[in-house]
């Protein structure tokens, strides 16, 4: 069992976790993600670590309300317990496990849309650990939804904000503001970071490639085992099947199929509305 030591909603749908998992806390790399249940009859769902306290053994999630799962773990207090708290899973990003030299050398931008700042963090954080400076665009519909900016404050000297419709910061897409820094600002990227809803992370890449800026992206398609063996979060990269659990999250955005990873992901959709109206 593993206790919630911290709940707090960051808009009416996301909310932020601490939880006590020392092992997971002691091991765990920016990049690499956990799987949840909130209870012994729930299904397991995959999130990415947002941060970690090495010392209180905390690791830290922050989630979106979409399906019952996801909402049963919304009614969760500060002193409840999980049931299972998996990882830490996957690989770490690759800013992490090159060498420390040459990722000093790289111009690195970090694109994120929604859920997906809250993966970007810990990767951001770790960098300014080390000397390195990063460069973070994030993305949201309104500013009424948009999370964890002042956290970013602390991790990187140059955040860029956009919202689609012009309520705060920049007005636009993330793929508007990257665009201009890179043509109209003199912003020069060699590395770009980009973790956010599936069409995002799609339009993201084929910019970034006619820019020449090389992307990762962090898959997080249906999962069951997070072990490699049911092959639920398959997908395909450079037309090679890969497992987003046991290969990923991360991969090269220009070599994956983001097209047939989207119609995989609409395959659940009417299931995961029928539990949720269930749940209701």
């Amino acid at each position: 069992m593993f206790k919630i030591v911290e709940m707090k909603y960051l808009n009416p749908i996301i909310f932020k976790m601490v939880v006590e998992a020392p092992m997971v806390a002691r091991s765990c790399q920016p990049g690499q993600f956990i799987i949840i249940r909130s209870n012994e009859e729930a299904e397991r769902i995959p999130l990415t670590i947002c941060d970690y306290d090495r010392e209180k053994g905390y690791v830290t999630i922050v989630v979106q309300k979409i399906g019952a799962g996801t909402e049963i773990l919304s009614r969760m207090k500060e002193g409840d317990y999980l049931a299972d708290f998996v990882g830490p899973l996957g690989q770490p990003s690759d800013l992490v496990t090159d060498d420390i030299e040459e990722v000093k050398k790289k111009k690195i931008v970090f694109v994120a849309g929604g859920l997906g700042t809250a993966p970007v963090y810990p990767q951001v954080k770790w960098l300014k650990e080390h000397g390195i400076n990063a460069d973070v665009i994030i993305g949201a519909k309104t500013k009424d939804i948009l999370i964890m900016e002042e956290e970013f404050k602390s991790v990187t000297d140059n955040l860029y904000i956009t919202t689609d419709d012009g309520s705060y910061g920049r007005t636009g897409m993330v793929t508007v503001c990257l665009e201009d820094l890179v043509t109209k600002e003199g912003k020069e990227y060699d590395h770009c970071v980009c973790i956010g809803p599936m069409i995002m992370m799609k339009f993201v890449c084929q910019l970034t490639e006619k820019l020449g800026i090389h992307t990762m992206v962090s898959m997080n398609p249906i999962m069951v085992d997070g072990t490699g063996m049911c092959g639920a979060c398959r997908c395909s990269v450079e037309g090679k099947t890969k497992f987003a659990c046991v290969d990923g999250p991360e991969f090269d955005g220009h070599k994956v199929n983001f097209d047939e990873a989207m119609r995989r992901s609409a395959m659940y959709r009417d299931a995961e509305a029928k539990a949720k109206e269930a749940l209701a």
